[in-house]
């Protein structure tokens, strides 16, 4: 759909602010909301503003979602968060990382802008960092567990009908930026350790 195509009368603030309340709004599933939003862009920033949001857009990647504006911004109004922070299980932020790591290397390595993984990719990426155990079936369910974790968050995406293949999300650049990453090394120190003290 095409901005320049619908008429001022007819954009809708109200949908394109509840479909971003509900989550990210992605230009390749979410056509209608998008076109909305790329049209309402400085309107919607000014109403989410009113609830201590901000509005992140992406249109290289194609996506948007709400973010809450930094706490030092708060300090003085003392404003509720209405986007909680969530401390996210040890194997989430692992695998997340594992996948950021691997869309920074396709993106230098391809010209594609999608990066497809099978199941099992996503299994042996995550169990190089598992600590070596007689029970496969326990590792099975926990790495599947951690993937299902990951797709519910929107970093992840389920091929459609394809069985076992995922599309990592771009947006997963935005939570995860290039100085996180150059301090992947150490932080993979630190999962390592996680685990020793695990066992």
């Amino acid at each position: 759909m095409n901005t320049g195509t619908i008429p001022r009368d007819q954009l809708d603030l109200p949908l394109v602010v509840t479909h971003l309340m509900k989550g990210v709004v992605y230009r390749d599933s979410h056509e209608k909301p998008w076109a909305h939003l790329q049209a309402l862009l400085p309107q919607v920033r000014d109403y989410v503003a009113t609830m201590n949001l901000i509005v992140v857009v992406d249109e290289a990647e194609g996506y948007a979602f709400l973010r809450s504006k930094p706490d030092a911004e708060d300090d003085e109004r003392h404003v509720p968060r209405l986007v909680a922070r969530r401390a996210l299980p040890f194997h989430t932020s692992l695998l997340l990382a594992l996948l950021r790591k691997k869309l920074a290397e396709f993106d230098a390595n391809n010209a594609d802008t999608r990066l497809i993984l099978t199941r099992e990719q996503i299994a042996e990426t995550v169990r190089v960092f598992l600590p070596s155990t007689s029970n496969e079936a326990r590792i099975v369910d926990q790495i599947d567990m951690t993937i299902t974790k990951v797709v519910d968050l929107g970093f992840l995406r389920k091929v459609s009908g394809q069985a076992g293949l995922y599309e990592v999300r771009r947006i997963l650049k935005a939570f995860i930026d290039g100085q996180w990453l150059s301090e992947f090394d150490q932080r993979l120190s630190e999962y390592a350790a996680q685990f020793e003290e695990d066992k």
